[in-house]
This record gives structure tokens, C-alpha cells and sequence, in this order.
């Protein structure tokens, strides 16, 4: 053991700057803390791992448990319920069973009613035919009037043909269809002074024996066209009836 004199010390501070120091020389001890903190919470890691892992697996397993008892206990309610299917079905088939014995005998019987009525019918058949045969006569004999009277209609459209042209040039007047039985568009140019490419227009139905008039541009008073329209309906003048409504228009637009 070393003992410690003063002026041991006062001469080491005096020379302090000429040799190291005891404290210099002594040896360094670790005692490796660190490491051993570094190993305890590894070791605490693993440790807290393996609880939570087996906790996970405990509830896994019980959890696959239940999902099997469910599984099982689904099974037997549908092998119960199967076992009702099949009890039903063989209570309804030998319903069944009955059932056809009696409808045999019901079919045995309609065959029966049925070949009387068949021969019934038959003699029915014949006498049909002899009258098909008198209307296929009394087709015919319409089908050469209708034919007739088409040839007659396609030498009336040679004369109908120029008619038309000239209101169309005298008039200024163009017909088109609207998509609809009896409904005719008629479209007058040449009705404004200021706009001489402006149209007007009207709408006639012709489906009923009084005439119509539909929608109307430009607007004319409803009085006029319908005065116009009367005299058409008393004469059929249907040519004093187009001049009419063109007059009305240039009125209209002036």
C-alpha cells in the first residue's frame, strides 16, 4: 500500500509538466456495461417476442376452435335439414305415385272424348275447305278489280305530275311528308319582299272529311285560315285553297 506524503505531492505538481501523472499510469478498467445493457434488452426483446407470439397462436387455436365447432354444428344442422328434404320428398313421391294411377285412367278416358271429337272436327275440316275455296274464288275476283284499278290511278299520276310542277313554279310552293298518315307539309318561297329566300309553312290533315289545319309560320290569325279552310271544305278547290293561304303569308309578312 502507498501512502501519500505532501510533499510528495507538491514536488509531483511542481514536475507536473516534466513527466505523467500517476492517474496517467493507471490502468483502465471497463466493466462493460454498455454491453451487458445492450444483452439485457435484447434479451427483454426476445423475451416480450415469444409472449406476444404465443399469445397470437393461443388465440389462433382458439379461434380456429370455435370456427370448427361452428363448422361442425352448421354440418349437422344441414345433414338434420337434408334428412327432412328426403323424408318430404319420399311423402311426395309417393303422392306422386297416386296421383299418376288416377291421372291414367282420367287420360284413358279424354283419349276416348278426344277421337270422337277428331272425327267430329274432320268433317268440319272438309266443309271449311269448301268454303276457303269460294273465298279464294271471291280473292281473286277483287284482286283483278284492285289491279284495274291501279292502272287506272298510274295514268291519272301522268296528268297529275304537271299540276303539281306548275304550283310549285306559279305558287312557289313545295310539298313534303311529315312521317304521318294524311298529313301533309306545305312550304311557300317567295313570300317576303325583304327576305326573298324566307319560308312559310303550313300543316294539312287530310285524314278526316272536314280538313285541318295544323301548325302554322309565321303566325296568321286563326279567323283567316279558318275562313280559308271552310271554302275548301264546301269545294274541295284545293288549288284556291293553296293561292289563299300564299296571300295570307304575304299579308302576314309585309
Amino acid at each position: 500500500m502507498t501512502t501519500f506524503e505532501p510533499s510528495l505531492s507538491a514536488s509531483m505538481r511542481a514536475s507536473s509538466h516534466d513527466a505523467p501523472s500517476m492517474a496517467d499510469q493507471l490502468p483502465s478498467i471497463s466493466f462493460g456495461f454498455d454491453d451487458l445493457r445492450s444483452r439485457m434488452n435484447q434479451f427483454t426483446a426476445r423475451f416480450d417476442d415469444f409472449i406476444e407470439k404465443g399469445r397470437r397462436r393461443v388465440l389462433e387455436e382458439r379461434n380456429q376452435f370455435r370456427v370448427n365447432v361452428a363448422e361442425i354444428q352448421e354440418d349437422q344442422r344441414m345433414k338434420k335439414r337434408d334428412i327432412e328434404i328426403l323424408s318430404l320428398k319420399q311423402t311426395q313421391h309417393s303422392h306422386n305415385l297416386a296421383k299418376e294411377s288416377a291421372e291414367t285412367s282420367e287420360m284413358h278416358a279424354a283419349i276416348s272424348t278426344l277421337t270422337t271429337q277428331r272425327d267430329e272436327r274432320m268433317t268440319h275440316r272438309d266443309a271449311l275447305r269448301a268454303q276457303i275455296a269460294e273465298v279464294q274464288k271471291s280473292i281473286s275476283a277483287r284482286r283483278e278489280a284492285q289491279l284495274k284499278h291501279r292502272r287506272y290511278l298510274d295514268g291519272q299520276s301522268r296528268y297529275n305530275e304537271p299540276e303539281l310542277e306548275f304550283w310549285e313554279s306559279y305558287l312557289g310552293l313545295r310539298i313534303e311528308g311529315l312521317g304521318k298518315e294524311d298529313s301533309l307539309k306545305f312550304v311557300y318561297t317567295n313570300v317576303c319582299e325583304r327576305e326573298w329566300d324566307r319560308e312559310a309553312w303550313f300543316e294539312l290533315d287530310t285524314g278526316e272529311r272536314e280538313y285541318r289545319v295544323g301548325e302554322v309560320r309565321p303566325k296568321v290569325e286563326r279567323e283567316e285560315i279558318d275562313c280559308v279552310l271552310e271554302r275548301l271544305n264546301e269545294t274541295r278547290d284545293l288549288a284556291a285553297f293553296l293561292k289563299g293561304m300564299r296571300e295570307l303569308f304575304v299579308e302576314a309578312l309585309k
